[in-house]
């Protein structure tokens, strides 16, 4: 499991890079997301654009990692592809996580997206 992480001034965006969240690698998501948002800013965005696959494992991990953030801190969810929102949508999670549509509406400018 692969995530990288840039700092814009309040907010971090950590991008999964790879295809796949699922039961194989669940348990490597939550724990490099604690790492990355142990001294994260108050604001995190997960870039979900490389991900075409979440199963139930997958999405327990993002909602693990949501609960482990500290008091005061969000996670948000951002640049989701079709079968990732639609696992979001049917287990109504997209009522808990604010979705972006991509990155580039969280941090404007970015060219690195």
């Amino acid at each position: 499991m692969k995530l990288t992480h840039r700092d814009f001034d309040d907010i971090r965006v950590i991008s999964v890079d790879e295809a796949r969240i699922d039961a194989a690698c669940a348990i490597q998501f939550k724990d490099q997301m604690r790492e990355k948002t142990d001294d994260a800013p108050s604001r995190v965005v997960l870039d979900l654009g490389r991900v075409a696959f979440l199963d139930s494992s997958g999405l327990g991990a993002v909602v693990a990692a949501m609960k482990a953030m500290k008091d005061g801190h969000r996670l948000e969810l951002a640049a989701l592809n079709p079968p990732v929102q639609r696992v979001f949508h049917l287990t109504r999670m997209d009522n808990v996580f604010r979705i972006h549509p991509s990155i580039d509406t969280v941090v404007p400018g970015d060219d690195e997206t």
